[in-house]
């Protein structure tokens, strides 16, 4: 643990992202581009010095997702148990496999191989309670100033809902880019990223179930 720091889930401060941040930038302060400017998806390019949108693509079938009838396997239905922050009898809360450029990033899938909108009314209830209370355990991080709730389903079929906890302070990384520069932003110190996953867990399980970090 670095000294200063505490192990009640403190994240790092703006000023120290900031500082670490142009440790590693280039002369005019800019990171490199991420993976995901490359993707299909991604909707901007440079053309002739001008970043413009991306031409729109023409129809097409729908790709299968992963965990959809023919294809292999389901990711979320085979996590490995050291990604497992948090579970219960029909919930687990995962991480992504390590640090990543915002202070908290975490999945939380049913057991269940289902989809959204084939939740019983039982397990949307729970669902809503478990999600009230990881924003506000997320949100109590020191250094975190939102958590962001995002569901999207067009990878995989297995029901997942993502919770992006952003830096207080750093007036560029607000609303739903902050996921953009989640994946810009080098990765956070892996102590302080463990450290709040710990904390995370350990509050969540007031309600039940079992933390697993």
């Amino acid at each position: 643990m670095r000294p200063g720091w505490h192990s009640e889930g403190m994240a790092e401060s703006a000023e120290q992202v900031y500082e670490r941040v142009m440790s590693v930038a280039d002369a005019e302060g800019r990171l490199p581009l991420p993976e995901i400017a490359g993707w299909d998806v991604f909707p901007w390019e440079v053309v002739d010095g001008v970043l413009r949108p991306k031409v729109l693509a023409p129809p097409a079938p729908e790709k299968p997702r992963n965990g959809e009838a023919g294809t292999v396997g389901c990711h979320a239905c085979a996590v490995p148990d050291e990604r497992v922050v948090w579970e219960d009898e029909h919930w687990q809360l995962i991480h992504l496999g390590g640090p990543s450029g915002l202070p908290v990033v975490l999945m939380l899938n049913t057991r269940e191989h289902l989809d959204a909108g084939e939740l019983s009314d039982d397990l949307a209830s729970e669902l809503g309670r478990i999600t009230n209370r990881l924003v506000r355990i997320i949100e109590g991080l020191d250094g975190v100033g939102r958590c962001h709730v995002n569901r999207w389903g067009d990878g995989g079929r297995h029901f997942h809902l993502w919770f992006f906890g952003r830096t207080k302070g750093l007036a560029t990384i607000l609303g739903s880019y902050a996921v953009e520069w989640d994946e810009v932003l080098p990765p956070v110190p892996e102590d302080l990223w463990r450290d709040d996953l710990h904390t995370i867990a350990t509050k969540l399980a007031n309600w039940g179930g079992d933390a697993r970090y």
